[in-house]
């Protein structure tokens, strides 16, 4: 997740950025919790190149590939994983909150924009996106 934040991201967000989302290449205090009171889906090739989070409401809430498997089709079997659980458990309409990557690779599979915002993180804010897909589900 430090790698792709801090080398996958660089075309999208600038160093301070990058480094107030995320500050150490050590999981954040409470995130091994909350990966696991969601639906988390792991790519692995020699460790691990990628995953994503869902939670029960339908909120998919982490997306991350390492910056080596970008472009690879790592996300999209991901998210198509992902997408399949969603709808055998009947969650829809689904949200997140895209990055400035996430957002196109999320539009071209029918999300609809709903907001721009400015979160703020370690005191920089930092761009991202409401999103929602509906009817797809």
């Amino acid at each position: 997740m430090y790698r792709a934040v801090h080398q996958g991201a660089v075309a999208a967000y600038s160093p301070v950025e990058r480094q107030a989302w995320m500050p150490h290449p050590t999981a954040p205090k409470g995130f091994q919790d909350r990966i696991l009171a969601q639906h988390t889906v792991v790519a692995c090739k020699r460790g691990v190149i990628g995953f994503m989070t869902l939670g029960h409401d339908g909120h998919l809430d982490l997306a991350y590939v390492a910056p080596d498997w970008m472009g690879r089709g790592v996300g999209d079997r991901l998210y198509t994983a992902l997408l399949d659980h969603a709808v055998a458990h009947g969650l829809s309409p689904l949200s997140t909150e895209a990055s400035l990557l996430f957002r196109p690779f999320l539009a071209r599979r029918g999300w609809t924009t709903q907001a721009r915002q400015s979160v703020i993180r370690n005191g920089v804010a930092i761009t991202n996106f409401r999103m929602q897909l509906t009817g797809h589900v």
